[in-house]
């Protein structure tokens, strides 16, 4: 039940407002000036505040000016029958979510205190999801690689420096990617991710630009592109080195002029993003070979961050496991799980080619089918699926975990789906084909199972 405080030095007025609010569901509570408002605010939380300007001791605009500063999220209505419309727009300015006049008007009132409440529990809310996104985003490890990229990613992420990105699939490119704009002055700004290698070669310029209604056969309205959607934040080229010579040549303009123009279209169109972009290739060796723009490279590579593979890190294996366990139990709704220090030393013996990715994945299969305590023998019986319970080798899985068969089948479904995806390198349409159903049939089991590619 959301809770207001009712701050007047008129009897009778908290009492009729009491009577009005109450009514509507909300919990009150009163202060008589405006220095005992202050000690609640500071005592008790409330989702809105409703406060009368003309008071003894320490009056609204007092109040107003004590509490803001160190409760900005709370919304404060001011409320006065000696008010003017300069005073409104003080209140205002000093922070007040808005101004009533006395009498009230009773509409006025009340969609303006549900006005208030709703939005202090957006704030909350808002809040709540950046920590969560935040930690997602988290670059977890406390080897020497990680602590350099960590060191190097606060150097160059508040400059607006172009920043190419290296390392095996599954190592973590994308995270570097997130940190850099999370830091950047550009946070508040969109982050527009596009995966080069995910689109085919007569569409990525379409993807990147734009296109204009009719420009071609299934262009049936316009369209803006990422360098447009990203305009002020980050676009974060993935894969870069899989983009065509003739889609690179257009980036590189746009870098240049930070201009583009729309498949179709005639009109230059300005744009500001921060271009970050990242590779599992070795792009020297593709100059080389004339499949990547030596001139576009030296426009993207000017701060280079080498992520490594998990086997170069082996010491932060147990951080990783542990982090991962801890969400694939959230996400499941399971009871507790431990890793032992005897499993944790067989993670860090295994040589992982999916890198960060691939652990995952493993620790998740190993908290679905393993029992309480996860051991060395639970990690080779099923830190490769192919050699597990499917060929006959190795430990059945603990069924005691699971409270019926559904719970189980989901269970197994899931870790089935993201061993595919996994293989398929997260392609979509291998995958469904792979599995032998639809496309929209996959998104809809992904959606379901809560399964999405994270560690890249």
């Amino acid at each position: 039940m959301p809770k207001i405080l009712i701050v007047d030095d008129e009897e009778v007025i908290r009492q009729t407002l009491i009577d009005i609010l109450e009514y509507e569901g909300y919990e009150i509570d009163t202060a008589a000036d405006g220095a005992q408002a202050v000690a609640k605010i500071q005592a008790n939380g409330y989702d809105a505040v409703l406060c009368d300007i003309k008071m003894p001791r320490m009056d609204g605009m007092e109040v107003l000016d004590t509490v803001a500063p160190l409760h900005p999220e709370l919304p404060i209505v001011m409320l006065s029958g000696h008010g003017s419309l300069d005073t409104a727009v003080e209140a205002v300015r000093k922070g007040a979510f808005d101004y009533i006049a006395k009498p009230p008007d009773l509409n006025r009132l009340l969609i303006t205190m549900r006005n208030a409440v709703e939005k202090n529990h957006l704030v909350a809310e808002t809040k709540v999801l950046r920590r969560k996104v935040n930690k997602s985003f988290e670059i977890l490890g406390q080897s020497g690689p990680i602590q350099a990229i960590k060191d190097t990613i606060e150097k160059v992420a508040t400059t607006e420096a172009r920043v190419l990105i290296t390392g095996g699939n599954g190592s973590g490119k994308e995270l570097v990617a997130r940190n850099i704009h999370e830091l950047s002055n550009r946070r508040e700004g969109p982050f527009v991710e596009v995966n080069c290698a995910a689109i085919p070669n007569e569409l990525i310029e379409s993807e990147l630009f734009g296109h204009e209604k009719g420009s071609f056969t299934s262009a049936h309205k316009q369209r803006i592109g990422k360098f447009e959607q990203a305009h002020g934040g980050t676009l974060f080229l993935d894969e870069i080195g899989d983009m065509s010579l003739s889609a690179q040549a257009k980036v590189l303009r746009a870098l240049q002029e930070n201009r583009i123009t729309r498949v179709g279209g005639e009109k230059d169109i300005a744009v500001n993003p921060r271009v970050v972009a990242a590779t599992n290739k070795d792009l020297i060796a593709a100059i080389a070979e004339g499949k990547f723009r030596e001139d576009l490279y030296h426009r993207l590579a000017v701060i280079i961050i080498q992520v490594p593979s998990l086997n170069q890190r082996p010491a932060d294996i147990p951080l990783l496991a542990h982090r991962f366990l801890a969400q694939a139990i959230e996400d499941n709704g399971m009871s507790h799980r431990e890793i032992t220090l005897e499993a944790e030393e067989a993670l860090k013996r295994i040589k992982w080619t999916g890198n960060v990715r691939e652990l995952r994945n493993v620790v998740e299969r190993l908290a679905i089918l393993c029992p309480e305590k996860i051991t060395a023998a639970h990690v080779q019986a099923y830190a490769n699926p192919q050699h597990s319970t499917a060929q006959g080798r190795g430990p059945l899985p603990d069924t005691s975990a699971f409270t019926d068969f559904q719970e189980f089948k989901s269970a197994m479904e899931r870790v089935f789906i993201i061993d595919k995806l996994n293989l398929t390198d997260w392609n979509i349409s291998k995958t469904a084909d792979l599995i032998g159903i639809q496309r929209s049939h996959l998104y809809t089991k992904m959606e379901k199972y809560v399964i999405s590619k994270d560690g890249d």
